[in-house]
């Protein structure tokens, strides 16, 4: 069956053509290359057959950073993704074609790429001179192996009349399943933003809903397998493969609450960078991201995309350059100390914070979203009289968060969008007595939140002003921009006890361009 263009890729779509690829895999010599049924001839002929142990596209594919004309298109050859990986130490030719249907019959785009050993044969395609605006199919072919067809998304080049995104964060494989995955596959999506905690770092818990497969990451060998196994889940792979995404990191793709070269648990400086380089190179080699690798512990993520002149998004990074989260803190939460209040203490950095400044006012698009990884908004919670913060939050920087604050004040329609918390939560955003931006606070994919806690967090968040506080629901956002407003509709699933589980909209809330402060839709 041929979809339209504007038909989302559901996980039964993208089902079907895994399966695809696999028989054809089996049916397939690795010595010869061969094509699905109804597919022409590409016009990038076929590389020379490398002997491999099995099918190399168990993770799937992947398109993101879209850009007028031009999108980045990702897979990795990986026979046993959760053990190194299975491939030969050597290069790989890997054909890689864009076509306008889903028969492959016309071939928009097309050529061949070197997988190689350094980067665990992961794929990054910048497939430029498309057209804007429009939909398209890609895969990948090697040795006779055939990927799952991906669908993907280039932006307008000028104005646009709407822009359909879903955000999301925080997907623990331990804390449970991921049905939001299946259901954010199945949305009619232009783009789907991931602000952080793809992975999670930590050890096997033997009594969560599902285990791990090792010992916390530390090595590049460790983060890799950690990976291969996140991306081996299918409805993750289904969500990918539906439409473009634009990705950040938070902590948990390096190490719980790090904060730029300290570690968690206060190891020295040098060999935490080390951790930090492999873990940067891992998230790069598994990525559709429109940056070239990482050559050590620094790697610089923070980027804006533009969707025509309806909305820009500035993909931020809070973890790289941060200060050390205040008041010698033995858990995120504490009484206020004078050490919070030092104007010297960066968030993003002094070259991410100036890159900021100077390209979110400037920027001409109607709306301007901040892609955000911790929450931004006051949050202090009083306890018996004595104020308490989350230093790892926005909270433990406000002299930072003052200057960003400045930078919303003379931004075009600002709206923040945030992940980390496993909790959803809408806000206005003030600067003294006026409202400067909103921020919508998305829940996790399957991250906990301490179960404990949950009344005490949503009280906590309405005392302080947000109009509304959720910490027991697990989904994503799903938002619809248009010339005149920005609604977001929180999707929320039943349970992540079981791979399956229904969604409904829990709740909406709309923003008006022009007017400032949020109201429920």
């Amino acid at each position: 069956m041929v979809r339209s263009a504007g038909m989302p890729l559901s996980r039964r779509d993208f089902l079907l053509s895994a399966s695809s690829a696999v028989a054809l895999a089996a049916c397939s010599s690795s010595g010869s290359s061969s094509t699905s049924k109804g597919t022409t001839t590409s016009r990038t002929p076929a590389p020379p057959a490398v002997p491999l142990p099995g099918g190399p596209f168990t993770l799937g594919v992947a398109s993101g950073d879209p850009a007028p004309g031009s999108v980045v298109l990702w897979t990795r050859l990986a026979p046993t993704p959760t053990s190194g990986g299975g491939m030969p130490e050597e290069d790989v030719s890997v054909v890689w074609e864009v076509a306008t249907d889903d028969a492959f019959a016309d071939v928009v785009a097309s050529g061949e790429v070197t997988a190689e050993p350094r980067h665990a044969h992961s794929v990054h395609v910048i497939a430029d001179g498309l057209s804007d605006g429009v939909d398209y199919r890609y895969r990948f072919r090697v040795a006779g192996f055939t990927s799952p067809t991906g669908r993907t998304r280039t932006p307008p080049a000028g104005d646009a009349s709407s822009l359909h995104f879903a955000f999301a964060s925080c997907q623990d494989f331990q804390d449970g399943f991921w049905p939001a995955h299946t259901h954010l596959a199945e949305e009619d999506l232009d783009l789907v933003v991931w602000l952080g905690d793809y992975i999670y770092e930590g050890a096997v818990n033997q009594n969560a809903v599902r285990q791990h497969d090792g010992p916390e990451p530390t090595t590049i060998d460790g983060y890799r397998n950690r990976y291969g196994l996140y991306k081996s889940e299918l409805n993750l792979q289904a969500a990918h493969a539906a439409r473009p995404w634009l990705i950040v990191w938070d902590d948990h793709e390096v190490d719980n609450n790090y904060a730029g070269d300290s570690s968690q648990d206060s190891v020295a400086v040098d060999e935490f960078l080390a951790r930090r380089a492999a873990a940067y190179q891992a998230w790069w080699e598994h990525m559709p991201v429109r940056l070239d690798p990482p050559t050590g512990p620094t790697f610089e993520i923070n980027r804006v995309l533009e969707w025509g002149g309806l909305a820009s998004f500035f993909a931020i990074d809070t973890r790289q350059h941060r200060a050390n989260q205040a008041c010698a803190r033995a858990s995120d939460v504490g009484e206020v100390c004078p050490e919070v209040d030092d104007p010297s203490r960066q968030m993003l950095g002094a070259d991410q914070e100036a890159w900021l400044t100077e390209r979110m006012p400037a920027s001409s698009a109607t709306w301007n979203v901040l892609a955000n990884q911790v929450i931004f908004s006051p949050s202090p919670i009083s306890l018996g009289g004595t104020t308490v913060l989350n230093f790892d939050q926005w909270d433990g920087y406000p002299a930072a968060r003052t200057r960003v604050l400045e930078v919303l004040a003379r931004t075009r329609n600002p709206v923040i969008i945030t992940g980390d918390i496993h909790a959803s939560a809408v806000a206005d955003v003030r600067k003294d007595d006026s409202v400067v931006a909103v921020e919508f606070v998305g829940t996790s994919v399957s991250s906990s939140f301490p179960a404990t806690l949950v009344s005490f967090f949503e009280s906590a968040a309405t005392a302080s002003g947000a109009l509304m506080a959720d910490a027991r629901h697990r989904g994503y956002v799903r938002c619809n921009v248009t010339p005149t407003s920005f609604t977001a509709d929180y999707r929320v699933v039943e349970s992540t006890t079981a791979p399956s589980s229904p969604i409904s909209t829990a709740s909406s809330f709309v923003v008006t361009a022009g007017r400032p402060g949020v109201r429920k839709a």
